[in-house]
This record gives C-alpha cells, structure tokens and sequence, in this order.
C-alpha cells in the first residue's frame, strides 16, 4: 500500500495533477477496478456499449500504473479489493492529492455510516450489488457531469417505450405526464422542492431526476432523517470542529458542505426533531451553517430536496413539525400518485422492469398472459412500485408468471383463490393476513425495523411484540 500511495504522490502533496482538470465533451474514459472478473466484464461491456472508453484492472496497483500512464475522468471502484477496502484506496488517493471522480460498489445496501464516509472521500455515487444498467448509466452520468448531454444523447435510444420523457421514469399516465412536466419545469430553477408520496412511488427517483436535470455541478447527497440518531444528526448534517465533543478528534465538514454547488435531498423530512428543525429553518433562510462547537458560519449553497410518506399538514397540526419550516418547504410541492392510482402504467412498468432485471440476471424474459396481467392491474400494490420490482425479479428468477409471486412465496397463489381487489387468499384468517403483510414489509425494510414500523403507521414497541409473538408460536 506504501508503494502504490508513494505512486499516487508523483506530484506535490494536495496538488492536483494537471490530467485530473483536464474537461472533455464526450463520456469517459472510465477506469473500473474489480477484483472478480465477471462483475469487471460486465461493467467493461456495459459502458463500451454507450460509446465510452473503459480500462478495467483487478488491483489498485495495476489501477494505479494505468492511472500514471493516461488520464481518466472517472474510477469505478468495487469496495472489496485484494488486501485493502475500496474505500480505503480512495482515501489514500485523496490524501495524496488525486482529484478524480469515483463511483463506489457496495456488496450490501450502503448504511448511514458507510455513505457518510464515502462523502466524505468525495465520493460521487454508491452503487449496490447486483448492478443494474440503468442505474450504474444514471451514476456515471452525473459523475461526469461535463458530458451529461453527451450520455443522454447515447442512452435515448434506449429510453423504454413507456417512459414520460424522464431519465428512469416510466409511464404514460396522465398523472405521470403532469409529473414530468413539473419536474422538467422546476429542475433549472434553485427552488426547494418537497415530494410527497407513499413509501415505494419513487420519490428518490425524481430527486435524482430534477438535480440531473438542473445545471448544477455538484453532487446529489441523499439523506434519510430517519435512519441517523437525533444525537448525531447536527454533527452530520453542519459539520464540527476538534474537541466538540467526545470522539470528535478532528474538524469534519457536514452534509450541507459536501453538497455544496449540488442538491441534498432530505429523505423523510417528518422524522427530524423539533430542535433540529429550527436549526435547518435557520439554514434554509440564510444560506449558513453552523459547525457544532464553532463560534464562526459556513456559507453553503445547496439546494434542497425534501420528501415524506406522512401528509406534513397533519404534522404541523400535531405539532411535531414546526409550521414556519413547512412553508418555508413548501415552496412547490410534487405529489407521487400510489401505484394503484395509475394501473395503466403497470404493463409498461412489467415491460421495463422485465426486460432491464432479466438482462441484469442473465434470465428470458418474461411472457405474460393478458389474463395475469389483468390481476397484476387489479392488484392493490401496498409496495408500490418497489413492490412491483421485486415481484418481477423475483418471477425471473423462479421462472415463474408474477401473479404466483405476489405474496412473496412463489407458489401458495398457484394453489389457492386470490381475491384480485384486495391482493391476498380469501381462505386466510385476518391475523395470518397481518402477518404476513408485516413480514413482507419488514423484508422488503431489508429488516430494518424503525423503517418497517414507520411505513406500517405502528411504533417500533409493537412491531417487535408481535414478531416476539410469531417467534414463541413457531
């Protein structure tokens, strides 16, 4: 590791090479660094196929002795790689002065903690595995944001037939239709901007979509209020400095600062606590922040995109959301439509979702009866469109029609009634109905349960009774 950061250093500590600022007008080149040769190959052949020049190595000391011989604009870096972690390589890179775009690959959904210190590596995007075309050409594409236009040009052609004119979109329904036209409206504009919608519509989605479609040059940063505890999210959010706390061993920049020039999307707005609120209000009004443990402001300029899956109307009523902070979010407000509100996109949704996951997957896609189709439109999707995804995926992988996937097991529908208004067995008691629905959400909550609980309208106590409950009967 001395060696190749004794590499990475061929110029003045913290100066950046003249390579690293140099701007092209067409994508790329990229340098992918992955250890296993099917997961290099793949991203190799899926960027060469949108016109972008790509060298893929195993190592950090192969990446390195192809980074001193040519300029690259942006690093795909897999986070396991012999002998160190990738985010320890980007580390030592920024250490030594190398400016580069990077793209993480997680083996597992990204944590909080993970995300905060891939930020603060100046990491421009985590990607999970497994990879998806559309998602890994939507990350490079705001990586390399000096030829946005140019990938966009090579991706239209592939643009699913059902797509309402958005990058990552789908849908042909009037309500997606006024959607697209509000999101392509408000996106050069600095306005904030507050998406409501229930868990499941996309709402990220469309965040993504208005930074990608702004002129803004800097990072989009997502934030999930919900997921850090309240005594860390001002340290998180404005930064501190040495010695404000305990553990605070040196000055760290917050999110705010992270995403200066950018977006921060404020995922779950309503979870925030009331004394954080009124120090975000302050940040919203005056365009500072404060580190915790300084007496001086930091000038930011970040613009903010707010989501929720709770009506912030009830919680300015309830009085757990302040009402100056909501107005002063709701600026201009886009409302996700439930799935369920727009059957008409489901076939194109199928047809999307089908073709992208079965190529991903390496599986034939899928030949769906107009009859199933017709219960897949008549189903109710408490998951949303998410739910809909892991359906598709899930009838992929089994080889199965997705009306035998929906209540997850892949195989009691093929046996039993289903009551298409309603989206479960008419033989079940209501209790096994609860059950399951909880399960599956819990699931689907990659088993986080204050997530689950939130998106159930329980608290976290009662969710974990009952699971204590459906244990001891087991």
């Amino acid at each position: 590791m001395n060696d190749i950061a004794a590499d990475a250093a061929g110029m003045p500590r913290g100066a950046p090479s003249q390579q690293s600022s140099r701007r092209r007008h067409a994508p790329g080149p990229v340098l992918v660094v992955a250890a296993e040769t099917e997961r290099r190959n793949w991203l190799q052949a899926a960027l060469e196929r949108h016109g972008i020049l790509v060298e893929a190595t195993a190592s950090p000391a192969q990446a390195e002795a192809l980074r001193q011989r040519s300029h690259f604009d942006l690093l795909i870096v897999d986070h396991a790689l012999p002998g160190i972690l990738g985010l320890d390589w980007i580390r030592n890179l920024r250490d030594h002065g190398v400016e580069i775009q990077v793209i993480l690959l997680s083996p597992h959904m990204p944590d909080a903690r993970l995300g905060i210190e891939a930020l603060r590596a100046r990491v421009n995007d985590i990607l999970e595995h497994p990879l998806r075309e559309p998602e890994l050409l939507d990350a490079v594409a705001r990586s390399l944001s000096q030829s946005l236009v140019s990938l966009r040009l090579a991706r239209s052609e592939q643009r699913p037939a059902g797509s309402c004119g958005l990058d990552g979109m789908v849908g042909q329904s009037r309500l997606m239709r006024e959607i697209g036209d509000v999101v392509s409206r408000v996106s050069p504009t600095p306005s904030t901007v507050l998406i409501e919608g229930e868990s499941g519509t996309g709402k990220e989605l469309v965040a993504k979509c208005i930074h990608d479609h702004s002129s803004r040059r800097g990072p989009f940063v997502p934030v999930n209020c919900g997921a850090i505890a309240p005594e860390l999210l001002e340290s998180e959010l404005f930064g501190h400095v040495k010695g404000a706390f305990t553990g605070a061993h040196g000055t760290r920049e917050g999110l705010f600062c992270y995403a200066n020039g950018g977006t921060l999307f404020l995922d779950e707005i309503a979870e925030l606590p009331l004394s954080m609120q009124a120090k975000l209000l302050r940040v919203l009004e005056e365009s500072v922040v404060r580190p915790v443990g300084s007496d001086r402001v930091v000038p930011v300029d970040a613009r903010i995109v707010a989501a929720t899956n709770r009506r912030l109307e009830e919680q300015v009523r309830s009085r757990r959301l302040r009402e100056d902070l909501y107005y002063r979010l709701n600026v201009l407000t886009i409302t996700l439509p439930p799935l369920r509100d727009r059957r008409e996109d489901i076939p194109a949704l199928v047809e999307h979702f089908s073709e992208v996951r079965g190529r991903e997957l390496g599986a034939e896609r899928l030949q769906i009866a107009a009859a199933d189709l017709e219960i897949l439109q008549d189903y109710p999707w408490p998951g949303n469109v998410r739910e809909l995804k892991n359906v598709i995926e899930r009838a992929l992988l089994l080889g199965k029609s997705p009306v035998h996937c929906l209540n997850g097991s892949g195989s009691e529908f093929a046996t039993a009634p289903l009551a298409a208004e309603r989206g479960y067995l008419l033989d079940l008691p209501l209790r096994e109905v609860e059950k399951r629905h909880m399960l599956a959400v819990l699931e689907d909550a990659a088993n986080n349960k204050s997530e689950a609980s939130r998106r159930l309208g329980v608290s976290r106590k009662t969710l974990e009774r009952k699971l204590r409950l459906w244990q001891a009967e087991e």
